[in-house]
């Protein structure tokens, strides 16, 4: 009986065991957390930003010189061997893609990583650095009660597609090395005072390679993992799945897969200055150089680098971040000495509008990056760290500019004492210009203007003339019904000194435009 027994639970014991083996075997291994050296850590951090410099600096002659076109072979892209110093001293303008990157960076070394947006946002609007774009939009709308979370969305701000926020990113993948979520966290946060959609999507894709290029080292299975966080039904993930089939298509000729994004995605229907002319600042087109340059660069800095400028249009900012990926996944100390014997020249000198050098941003960076693992539940030993593994969860859908379609740009180029007014036919219009001393000697003051639709006051606005203050146009609307309109731009107090200067107007219609042949008699 009791051998019965001992023989009955042996086989209960066996029937139990053998499906729970089976199915730790099929089971999905686990990704483990990642351990690192902290020295390893450091140059990767440093490879990061010496990366970024490098690239940025190597492009500064060829910026938006090529639009368009790519800069031929027998062109010869200028390097020395005092480089960096002589761009920090000639040109700090820059690095606009370093110094506002170091905005944030400041506020979260002084308040830790959880400062409020608030204090974020604030540091942002009040730097006297120039800005353009959707960085001036934004800190416009900032700096008149516009929030943070709304002052980058496209409807507040016509440069919402634009690189802005793609080229001030980095920071968040260089302080959460490998931890995905914390990347899209930070970039929550800031992204959202700068941009939306797919200019939002740009700044978070190049956090999440900065911020995967701790954990992965090769260049293909970086772009994959990166691209986990996007929606896969924005146009900025469909251009960058794109890219990576044209490359698998033709793995050797990168102007073949530059063609290809020029026929398909060379389109710009968002930035007031760019759309019916050929400067293409658009961060999807832009992010598309960026990863061609990594796939066909294969690993190689000065191959990668090279490929990213003569790719064209933002032709400095693009090899900033291609080489500030590449940098963090190899190693500071693996960057060739051509390069980096230019920039240990510059280490020590601080950047325009900041008191962080090279050298403070690396120890900055090291700290911050330190606390935001022990933050995530990592462990932070005396030699080593271990970063625990975080999935990479996808952010929402939005599309900026969403049935809106460029029909006309009407040129004016005139100066108005009172008013403007205009008629248009479509679902959108944006007025460039500015607000222009008509008498030099009257002091600096905000003046109000009200946009006025269909004899209907819409909007009431501040108007300045001082550069950091101002609103790159003039007045926008989106979303109307599509049809005839009236539009009047009128000066609501009265200033003599002060007048209208309209460079023209840009007009959406609700529906592509289409092609009608001429015929000849």
């Amino acid at each position: 009986m009791i051998k019965s027994v001992l023989l009955l639970s042996l086989k209960l014991s066996l029937f139990c065991y053998i499906p729970l083996c089976a199915f730790a075997q099929g089971a999905k291994k686990q990704p483990l957390a990642l351990s690192l050296e902290k020295a390893v850590l450091e140059d990767k951090i440093k490879g990061g930003w010496a990366g970024q410099t490098i690239g940025v600096t190597y492009g500064w002659p060829t910026e938006f010189r090529y639009q368009g076109t790519f800069i031929q072979d027998y062109e010869r892209i200028h390097w020395e061997d005092d480089y960096v110093n002589r761009a920090m001293r000639e040109f700090p303008g820059l690095y606009d893609d370093v110094y506002v990157d170091l905005t944030f960076m400041e506020v979260l070394h002084r308040l830790g990583l959880d400062a409020p947006v608030d204090s974020l946002a604030q540091a942002f609007a009040k730097k006297e650095y120039e800005l353009w774009h959707a960085n001036q939009v934004a800190r416009y709308n900032l700096n008149n009660g516009i929030p943070p979370d709304k002052s980058g969305h496209w409807l507040n701000n016509p440069h919402a597609d634009d690189i802005d926020f793609q080229i001030e990113a980095d920071f968040a993948g260089l302080i959460n090395p490998a931890m995905p979520q914390a990347v899209t966290g930070i970039c929550e946060k800031t992204g959202k005072i700068i941009a939306s959609g797919d200019g939002y999507y740009g700044g978070l894709f190049v956090a999440h390679l900065y911020a995967q290029a701790f954990r992965v080292n090769e260049v293909k299975p970086l772009i994959e993992e990166a691209l986990q966080v996007l929606p896969p039904q924005s146009k900025f993930y469909q251009c960058i799945r794109d890219v990576l089939a044209w490359h698998a298509q033709e793995p050797f000729d990168w102007k073949e897969t530059w063609w290809q994004i020029q026929k398909k995605w060379s389109e710009d229907h968002g930035c007031p200055n760019f759309v019916f002319d050929p400067l293409n600042i658009d961060a999807k087109l832009n992010a598309a150089y960026v990863v061609m340059a990594l796939l066909y660069g294969n690993g190689d800095f000065f191959q990668t680098m090279n490929i990213a400028t003569r790719a064209g249009q933002d032709s400095d900012c693009n090899p900033a971040t291609a080489c500030g990926i590449l940098g963090t996944m190899l190693g500071y100390s693996h960057i060739p000495h051509t390069w980096m014997g230019p920039l240990k020249k510059a280490e020590g000198v601080p950047f325009s509008y900041s008191s962080y050098s090279l050298n403070d941003i690396y120890r900055v960076n090291m700290e911050l990056a330190l606390a935001s693992i022990v933050k995530a539940g990592g462990v932070v030993g005396k030699n080593r760290v271990t970063i625990p593994y975080q999935k990479t969860v996808q952010v929402p859908f939005e599309e900026n500019f969403a049935g809106h379609y460029p029909k006309e740009r009407v040129k004016v180029a005139k100066s108005f004492p009172e008013s403007y007014q205009f008629n248009f036919e479509g679902c959108g219009v944006v007025v460039s210009g500015h607000l222009q001393k008509a008498d030099n000697t009257v002091s600096d003051k905000a003046v109000q203007v009200g946009l006025y639709i269909d004899d209907q006051l819409v909007e009431t606005a501040s108007l300045f003339s001082n550069a950091n203050m101002r609103r790159p146009e003039l007045c926008w609307r989106y979303q109307m019904p599509d049809k005839k309109h009236r539009v009047e731009i009128k000066l609501l107090t009265e200033e003599p000194g002060y007048q209208l200067y309209v460079t023209d107007y840009l007009v959406y219609a609700s529906h592509p435009r289409t092609l009608i042949p001429y015929h000849h008699d």
